[in-house]
């Protein structure tokens, strides 16, 4: 273990000192973290990948996982589309094998409206889906300032489920037709003022993400997607408050290790990391404190 310079300042009271290991499972298992971000496989891939992170799971005593199904709408993979089609009892599956584990919200394509409410009857109004998750690139994505998104926000909220949307904030370029930014989703939201947005990934550039969304109470900022980095957490909790925060893990493309250490190793405290790491989670879901 890396101990510490004599001389470094002490930690507060409430923190865990960086170079500390990762607490163990039945420490990690106090702060009933639920994941609201994975990137599993798709189509027939789907359980395989699941049933890979397992071991995972355990060790980092994970209590929900939440997985984007797709449903068949703007993959861009004929092959996937084809099989969601055919095999949509499938697509519930990891709720059957892990039913006290896993929740789901499933991908829309904004490009194509009437398909998109046919889907979010089938897996929302008489499904299992949580809400919706809208991606960040083509042929599926598309800027959520776009006026089809206005019909399917509504619809979603009708049925009380949570919303999602990719955000990136990429250097040097605009996020085009496709893709969209904290900014854009601001917009969004100001047309959508009793529904709540999830901004997946703060943006990546999270300091520009956090002041995009700041004035804006009906979005929360997710927290997975890139490297851990000093005084994000620190920076969302001051200027949005931890009850503005969710985490996401990025499983299994990214560290699980790296993405609890952006939460757990913050300098802010322990009730707080608690609603970063799933009491808020929970309760944008009705499904608890």
């Amino acid at each position: 273990m890396i101990h510490p310079n004599p001389r470094t300042p002490a930690m507060p009271a409430h923190a865990i000192p960086p170079w500390s290991p990762m607490p163990p499972p039945e420490v990690l298992a106090g702060f009933e973290i639920w994941d609201s971000y994975l990137t599993q496989s798709r189509g027939a891939a789907l359980m395989p990948s699941l049933e890979a992170l397992m071991p995972v799971v355990e060790r980092f005593a994970l209590q929900k996982l939440c997985f984007f199904a797709d449903v068949g709408l703007g993959t861009g993979n004929a092959a996937v589309e084809k099989w969601a089609r055919e095999h949509s009892n499938e697509i519930e599956a990891p709720l059957r094998r892990w039913p006290d584990l896993m929740l789901g919200m499933i991908q829309l394509n904004a490009g194509d409206v009437p398909a998109s409410m046919r889907a979010l009857d089938r897996w929302l109004r008489d499904g299992p889906m949580k809400g919706v998750y809208f991606p960040g690139s083509a042929p599926g994505g598309l800027n959520c300032t776009h006026p089809n998104f206005d019909p399917l926000v509504a619809r979603i909220h009708e049925l009380g489920g949570a919303i999602m949307v990719h955000t990136w904030f990429k250097t040097g370029e605009e996020a085009g037709p496709h893709g969209s930014t904290p900014a854009d989703l601001v917009a969004l939201a100001a047309r959508h003022p009793r529904q709540t947005f999830i901004c997946a990934h703060a943006g990546g550039n999270w300091e520009l993400g956090i002041q995009a969304v700041r004035g804006s109470p009906n979005i929360v900022v997710e927290t997975s997607g890139f490297d851990a980095t000093a005084s994000f957490i620190e920076m969302a909790a001051r200027e949005l408050g931890a009850e503005r925060i969710l985490f996401g893990s990025h499983l299994p493309s990214r560290s699980l290790g790296t993405e609890l250490g952006k939460v757990l190793f913050a300098d802010i405290g322990e009730e707080e990391k608690k609603l970063i790491l799933g009491g808020n989670f929970r309760r944008l879901l009705g499904m608890g404190r």
